[in-house]
């Protein structure tokens, strides 16, 4: 008799956790998402990400299009993708995300690499800075992957503050590389990019603060 009550009392748990997780689990994917309005920058930055540059190259291009910066910066992770039949060989990512600007029609002329390589988001809002400065840039827009956005606002205004360089941040929608807020828990990419990004924004706000 004991077990039998046993079994009901986990079968509801169980139930009641399988209802209630599809809930929980699209709020925190969508309370990663955020946005920093920026209608016109002096350059659009496309933030590193090997396993989303394409839908962030896209969007880039798409931006490009619409007029909102007359250039598009990369950032150089210094990491490899797969083979390349065309190339033959295991192309940079930045050289990839570089073919995306192109094949989205941006003008070779209008996308530049920022000097050196990056390990994290905070180098690259460092290193983007500096090319702001040094290049007399007033304004920037980063894009990045929609659950990256909360950290990368977080980060450009502590990195951007006193600079006198105004940023904005905006995202590719979930559903092309980045797996949508529903059903993000389905996919390995959906724990790297939604489940591991909270551990990442508490280090990030003991190690920066």
């Amino acid at each position: 008799m004991r077990w039998t009550r046993r079994r009901v009392r986990w079968a509801v748990v169980s139930g009641a956790i399988l209802l209630v997780w599809p809930v929980v689990a699209r709020l925190a994917a969508l309370g990663l998402i955020t946005s920093a309005s920026l209608e016109h920058a002096d350059a659009i930055v496309v933030l590193s990400g090997s396993a989303v540059y394409i839908e962030r190259a896209r969007y880039a291009g798409k931006l490009y299009h619409e007029g909102r910066a007359p250039r598009v910066i990369l950032t150089n992770d210094n990491m490899r993708g797969g083979w390349s039949q065309e190339r033959q060989t295991n192309p940079f990512f930045i050289e990839r995300a570089r073919d995306e600007l192109l094949a989205a029609g941006v003008p070779k002329e209008s996308v530049q690499v920022l000097p050196g390589t990056v390990e994290s988001t905070f180098d690259e809002a460092l290193a983007a800075r500096s090319y702001a400065a040094q290049n007399h840039l007033r304004s920037l827009l980063f894009v990045t992957s929609a659950y990256h956005t909360r950290r990368t606002v977080w980060t450009l205004n502590k990195v951007f503050h006193d600079s006198g360089i105004v940023t904005g941040v905006e995202s590719a929608q979930p559903g092309d590389q980045t797996p949508a807020p529903g059903t993000w828990w389905l996919h390995l990419r959906g724990w790297n990019s939604v489940a591991l990004e909270y551990p990442k924004l508490i280090y990030y706000y003991w190690e920066y603060r």
